[in-house]
């Protein structure tokens, strides 16, 4: 169609196998994937006034996801970032949510959730930008949580473990895990990375406070 934008999707991972799958994967629903093994590669060619979105490995040689993330920072290339890493530690998912990441997912990644991430993420780029709805959504959730689940939320979302948050609230590790999956189900977040993000974005915790 004529004068159509076309949705792109920048994908770098020095992993060629998981490069292929995904840049495949993209474009089985007809998105353009551009892919990049490694993160100056992908800066020298990266394109700011396009229609895009950003699916970044964590850990590569040489220049890992979150230094790729703080120079487009640094070079006002503002497309959203999906990152995907192995190893989706409370540290680098907060790091990576406090210079706003979009969303960080977790290898093995669910195809169907990275699609949906890829999708959200390049539909509303204009509505992240002017609207507060994703915000109000998140506060709406956070009223649902009881007091002893807001008491998980907090340690769990700052990196302690389920036996020090036990220690901390005086009850047992198995009471702990049933609140902790009772916080995700109101939460609506699937992994703990999720939650960081939303715990951060409510403004509940201070990032530079976390362990």
């Amino acid at each position: 169609m004529a004068g159509a934008t076309e949705h792109v999707v920048y994908v770098v991972d020095d992993d060629q196998g998981m490069l292929d799958s995904t840049v495949w994967l993209l474009e089985s629903v007809g998105l353009k994937a551009l892919p990049f093994t490694s993160g100056a590669e992908f800066l020298s060619a990266c394109d700011a006034s396009l229609d895009a979105c950003v699916l970044l490995d964590v850990r590569m040689p040489g220049m890992g996801g979150l230094n790729v993330q703080e120079e487009m920072r640094a070079r006002e290339l503002n497309l959203p970032i999906i990152f995907v890493s192995g190893h989706a530690d409370v540290p680098i998912v907060v790091r990576a949510f406090k210079a706003g990441a979009h969303d960080f997912i977790e290898k093995p990644y669910n195809e169907q959730l990275l699609l949906d991430s890829v999708h959200q993420a390049l539909n509303n780029c204009a509505a992240n930008r002017s609207g507060s709805q994703g915000h109000d959504a998140l506060q709406a959730r956070l009223l649902t949580l009881t007091p002893r689940e807001r008491d998980v939320l907090l340690p769990l979302v700052q990196g302690y473990t389920t036996r020090e948050i036990a220690e901390q609230l005086g009850v047992s590790a198995k009471t702990v895990d049933l609140y902790r999956s009772r916080v995700m189900k109101r939460m609506q977040a699937s992994t703990l990375p999720d939650l960081v993000g939303m715990a951060i974005a409510a403004q509940l915790v201070d990032p530079l406070n976390l362990r």
